[in-house]
């Protein structure tokens, strides 16, 4: 029995939706949207092709694969999330199908899309096997799936690893931050996809140490949930998120910060033979 299958899936993803939902993660996507763009043109989406942008959040890459001319549908379980997607999207004019949706039961039918994409999305499916699995399905043989995820060597994974020292995640659950290896993938995906990866890195950029965990910890639902659940040693865990930030910025003067993280852009094309 593989550690996946002996965990309470249902109630980890009840537990995770209702993380997603709290604060207000189209805050933080906004800060992000330059790696959906590069996404969308390194997957090089091509105009009339129909896209499917898994866990699309507040919409970044199902909007970016829009205005290249895509036909593009986008899924999340997080219905306000949704809303927020389709608030942008028609504030661009532009056409997108939000659906609500499970990374790992997508309802459509088996090679349904020219191109699958993620953006810090699928990585968090608490079944990393079958959310893989599915982006294959959907995907039509020949066609793309475009990946972007959160390296564990990363800003992004220093903070994960941080709020784990305090509130640790449920046995046996493996971490999202293995889909920001490319050996993890490989397992993942095997012979099916054939991947071209590179390393790029995001900078967050603040006012101070203090303002990026203060919107992290008002907006970024695993940041907010973890600060409420440490209880007495809140102020701990926020002291070491700032003491963190402090340390990754690679700006030496003292006022604004700059804060790289790494991240796995993956893109590569599902075999025909599956």
């Amino acid at each position: 029995m593989t550690a996946a299958a002996s965990l309470d899936l249902a109630t980890v993803k009840a537990h995770q939706q209702a993380t997603w939902a709290s604060g207000d993660y189209a805050e933080i996507a906004t800060l992000i949207v330059p790696v959906a763009e590069r996404l969308s043109e390194a997957a090089d989406l091509r105009a009339g092709s129909t896209v499917l942008d898994v866990a699309s959040g507040s919409g970044n890459a199902a909007i970016s694969a829009a205005r290249l001319g895509g036909v593009v549908t986008g899924i999340d379980f997080v219905p306000t999330l949704l809303e927020r997607a389709r608030e942008r999207a028609r504030a661009e004019r532009l056409r997108v199908d939000f659906r609500l949706g499970d990374a790992e039961e997508l309802a459509f039918p088996d090679g349904s899309f020219d191109a699958v994409v993620s953006v810090f999305g699928s990585m968090f499916a608490p079944d990393h096997r079958r959310a893989a699995a599915e982006l294959v399905r959907v995907t039509r043989p020949g066609g793309t799936i475009a990946l972007a995820s959160w390296t564990p060597e990363g800003f992004i994974g220093s903070m994960f690893k941080t709020v784990a020292s305090y509130v640790q995640p449920p046995p046996g659950l493996a971490s999202p931050l293995l889909w920001g290896t490319e050996g993890h993938l490989a397992d993942l995906f095997g012979s099916d996809v054939a991947w071209v990866h590179h390393r790029r890195t995001f900078t967050f950029r603040f006012t101070s140490a203090e303002a990026l965990v203060e919107t992290f910890a008002s907006y970024y639902g695993p940041t907010l949930k973890a600060l409420e659940t440490a209880g007495s040693a809140r102020g701990a865990l926020e002291h070491d998120l700032r003491e963190l930030a402090r340390s990754w910025n690679r700006l030496k003067q003292p006022g604004a910060i700059a804060v790289p993280s790494s991240y796995l852009e993956s893109v590569g094309l599902r075999g025909v033979s599956r």
